[in-house]
């Protein structure tokens, strides 16, 4: 949980940084992702919140399970948004990394129809980095005004 709190510490200063008030966004200026569990913590806080979500760099592995938490008409994105998506993975004593194929299934429906579409257009969900950018990723969620 002290992570969750980290989390939406930075989320929140980023907003005030930006000038924005707090209450009405979040913005992500960079998150290279991290466990799940304060991921999802700090993004169901956000959709009960009803605060705008602003993706504004790389938005990356469990971050993007923004897209999949708040409506999609809370998010928008800024030319320096990226998304990063890869397959579910856990992390055994050793440091070993091991898939998880049955959650990766159970986060890849969970993400909106155009950005799973994008997913496997691009090869799906494995151990390899897709990303989603630029254009593509603007004919899915709107620029950020």
């Amino acid at each position: 949980m002290r992570h969750a709190t980290l989390l939406k510490t930075i989320l929140l200063a980023s907003a005030l940084l930006a000038g924005t008030p707090a209450m009405a966004e979040i913005r992500i200026i960079q998150s290279p992702g991290g466990q799940v569990g304060p991921f999802l913590d700090l993004f169901e806080s956000v959709r009960e919140s009803g605060e705008r979500v602003v993706i504004d760099g790389p938005c990356l592995s469990a971050c993007t399970l923004v897209l999949s938490i708040v409506p999609g008409e809370r998010i928008c994105v800024t030319k320096r948004a990226v998304l990063g998506f890869h397959a579910a993975r856990s992390v055994d004593r050793r440091g070993r990394f091991y898939a998880e194929p049955e959650a990766s299934d159970a986060v890849l429906q969970a993400y909106p129809g155009p950005v799973r579409d994008w997913i496997s257009r691009h090869g799906g969900l494995s151990s390899r980095l897709l990303l989603l950018k630029g254009r593509d990723l603007a004919a899915i969620y709107p620029r950020c005004r």
